[in-house]
């Protein structure tokens, strides 16, 4: 089973710059200090946890890493005055021996260096203080990626991304939906087999799936269902409850009754609840967007064309946030923006607060945070890649509020820092077919147990990355 684990990348490129700083730099180190005063850790604690002061937390030493873990500390201990106290080489003795910790609302844990001396001789050790709290949304610790892009660490690209025939794709947690316009053709791929390393297509039936520049070309899958979109003129759209029956035609517009002129079916989004209620979208270079109303999964009904401010282009994307009435709209070529189901826009984020071209945005709520999700199209520069980004956005009571501290985490002209950031294409294509998704996993008791996200670009393959919810155990 090719699988990586996130820990492993970072080891693995922790080793690469190792290496390079060793080559480039070993004139600068210093020679060997011949002393036999020795500097080992044998024990570690911290002495004065807990309200009353009276507690003992032991640390887990990792020689290999040079870290220190801890269990636990109290919130209500004296966090001015932590003190360490260790067993050491005789000899030695701690630096410094007592810390100021202070507890930050919404922080998780500090890191301290103990610097043991014995000198001539030193080491220092990472001290990782956890605090005793709540852990909420995602564990990193637990991450899972199963690689089928361009990233050398995973599996090779799915054969399906080698050229720009296939430009849209889906995912709906249980399978990915790809709509390769040749070769292979319209398929999905079961994710429980792709886990293990297993691709086996299931094709689509694609009776009756005629017209346009290009019969189908984007796709989105929904609870099992599947949408499809031909590349425009007329505009239709099918879906798919099984994959053997012939498809529903959901939709079949005749872009000049509206008054439209620029091609739609370059991009789909399609929104929907538990019963199969909701919208499906496309976009237009123009900025105009056809939504059709969905019911049932396979009813389509009340085409209508909205138009907001900002011009998101024909590769944009328009995205419900569950549980609310607003809609996240973005493109390439634009910042995202907040808005309702008639585009009228409710707050623009700042044009350097994510990176540029980011798009296909998704916000959820994952075990009791709140995230933003989404990826950037390499179409050209300064954007040089397809990268799947996942920012916690919990601050805030609103969206807005929520969006608004995002701005304001985005200091001195760097980007928003994202919670993890996963690499599918390095390079520039001009074909932007790049799509983001996301899919919750609840246990037996209904809670939130793992997150699962999904990037995938055009000759960049795609990835889906897993998350175990933190179940605050530590």
């Amino acid at each position: 089973m090719k699988k990586i684990l996130k820990s492993s990348i970072g080891f693995m490129l922790l080793g690469l710059v190792g290496l390079t700083t060793i080559t480039s730099c070993s004139e600068d180190f210093p020679g060997n200090v011949e002393s036999d005063n020795f500097t080992d850790l044998k024990e570690i604690r911290i002495v004065n946890a807990g309200p009353a002061g009276d507690q003992v937390l032991e640390g887990e030493i990792n020689e290999l890493t040079k870290t220190i873990k801890f269990p636990q500390l109290d919130t209500l201990s004296d966090l001015q005055n932590v003190k360490f106290e260790a067993v050491l080489s005789d000899g030695a003795k701690l630096e410094k021996d007592v810390f100021a910790l202070p507890y930050t609302t919404g922080e998780t844990q500090k890191e301290v260096y103990l610097k043991v001396v014995n000198s001539p001789r030193f080491k220092e050790y990472k001290a990782i203080v956890r605090y005793n709290v709540v852990l909420r949304g995602i564990n990193l610790e637990t991450t899972e990626v199963y690689d089928y892009s361009l990233n050398p660490f995973g599996n090779p690209m799915y054969p399906s991304f080698a050229t720009a025939n296939t430009r849209g794709t889906g995912f709906d947690g249980n399978y990915v939906l790809v709509a390769e316009r040749s070769g292979v053709g319209l398929h999905l791929l079961e994710v429980a087999k792709l886990k293990q390393n297993i691709v086996e297509p299931i094709l689509l039936n694609t009776e009756g799936v005629t017209g346009g520049t290009f019969p189908y070309s984007m796709a989105a899958q929904i609870n099992g269902h599947s949408y499809v979109a031909n590349l425009s003129g007329p505009l239709k759209i099918y879906h798919w409850a099984n994959p053997s029956d012939k498809p529903d035609v959901i939709a079949n517009i005749a872009l000049g009754d509206f008054g439209l002129t620029a091609r739609h079916g370059d991009a789909l989004s399609v929104d929907l609840d538990d019963n199969g209620n909701g919208f499906a979208y496309t976009m237009s270079g123009d900025g105009n967007i056809i939504r059709v109303k969905i019911t049932n999964y396979k009813d389509g009904s009340d085409v209508t064309v909205i138009k907001p401010r900002i011009n998101y282009e024909q590769w944009g994307h328009y995205s419900h946030i569950k549980g609310t009435e607003d809609y996240m709209i973005s493109g390439h070529s634009q910042a995202p923006s907040l808005v309702n189901n008639a585009g009228s826009i409710l707050y623009t984020l700042g044009a350097n607060t994510l990176p540029r071209s980011i798009s296909d945005i998704k916000i959820f709520t994952f075990n009791d945070q709140r995230y933003l999700l989404g990826i950037t199209v390499p179409r050209n520069a300064p954007t040089t890649g397809a990268d799947l980004k996942l920012y916690n956005i919990t601050k805030g009571e609103t969206i807005v509020d929520a969006l608004t501290a995002l701005d304001q985490s985005a200091v001195s002209g760097k980007n928003a820092p994202a919670e993890f950031s996963y690499n599918i294409l390095t390079g520039v294509n001009i074909n932007p077919g790049t799509q983001a998704g996301y899919h919750i996993v609840k246990d037996a008791d209904g809670k939130d147990s793992k997150l699962m996200i999904y990037g995938a670009t055009t000759t960049g393959g795609f990835a889906i990355i897993e998350f175990d919810a933190h179940i605050n155990d530590l």
